[in-house]
């Protein structure tokens, strides 16, 4: 298939992904356990992928010269923090239960803006993948995907313990799963800023995965989680060994 329809396709599914986890919170037909899972394979393969995969392909789109790619990987996780940390405030990945803290409209709508912009760099990411090369794509679009349910999760979360509606709150994971396409979309209509967007989004990754998503699996007793991160690191080079050829 076609690179940009297929980044196109695969945009689609991650932002169903993102819907598919605010449905299932607003349903309450969820074993939250399962979402941990997800959580702690999601992270671990997010952070293999972007330290692995994503940082060294940037550096190489610099011509070798891997300080402007660097920069913007920083940016990218500065961005993200910046907009979930300071224009929202604190939240976390998961079921938002702190209902004091998202009292009113206004905080549980910053949240949505923070996590839509992170939406918007993922679909970069998989836009940007594609543009290098087929097995970038692939596996940025599976480390973006294992985090997709727990998003749409964990924006649903925030609109309902803001006082929301469950209509009002099953539309915030809508708005993250077009944020995710219009990702995409932007980076097939500039092809050239793949150079710019892999790196940036490389670095919202990085921020996504051990800022966001390994303090909830560091929370929970026990080392079934925590060992799961391993697993999710290991089925990148696992993956990496069966089907990436190198040359």
């Amino acid at each position: 298939m076609n690179p940009i329809a297929l980044s196109i396709l695969l945009g689609l599914t991650a932002g169903a992904a993102n819907i598919a986890g605010g449905a299932l919170l607003v349903r309450r037909k969820w074993d939250h356990r399962f979402l941990k899972y997800f959580m702690a394979l999601g992270a671990g393969f997010m952070l293999a992928t972007a330290i692995t995969e994503m940082v060294p392909a940037s550096a190489g789109l610099e011509g070798g010269n891997g300080i402007r790619a660097g920069f913007l990987v920083l940016l990218g996780y500065l961005i993200i923090h910046f907009c979930e940390h300071v224009v929202s405030g604190h939240f976390h990945f998961g079921e938002e239960t702190h209902h004091d803290e998202f009292v009113g409209h206004h905080r549980s709508n910053t949240v949505l803006l923070g996590l839509a912009i992170h939406a918007f760099f993922d679909g970069i990411a998989i836009a940007s993948g594609f543009q290098v090369s087929n097995w970038l794509g692939w596996i940025v679009f599976l480390a973006i995907f294992l985090h997709k349910i727990p998003e749409g999760f964990t924006v649903s979360s925030v609109m309902l313990a803001g006082g929301r509606s469950s209509v009002t709150a099953f539309n915030a994971s809508v708005v993250l799963g077009v944020g995710t396409l219009l990702g995409v979309l932007a980076m097939v209509m500039i092809r050239h800023g793949v150079a710019i967007g892999l790196p940036l989004s490389a670095g919202v990754t990085i921020y996504v995965a051990a800022t966001d998503i390994v303090p909830e699996v560091n929370r929970e007793p026990g080392p079934l989680m925590p060992l799961l991160l391993f697993v999710g690191v290991a089925m990148l080079f696992l993956l990496d060994h069966l089907f990436h050829v190198h040359v």
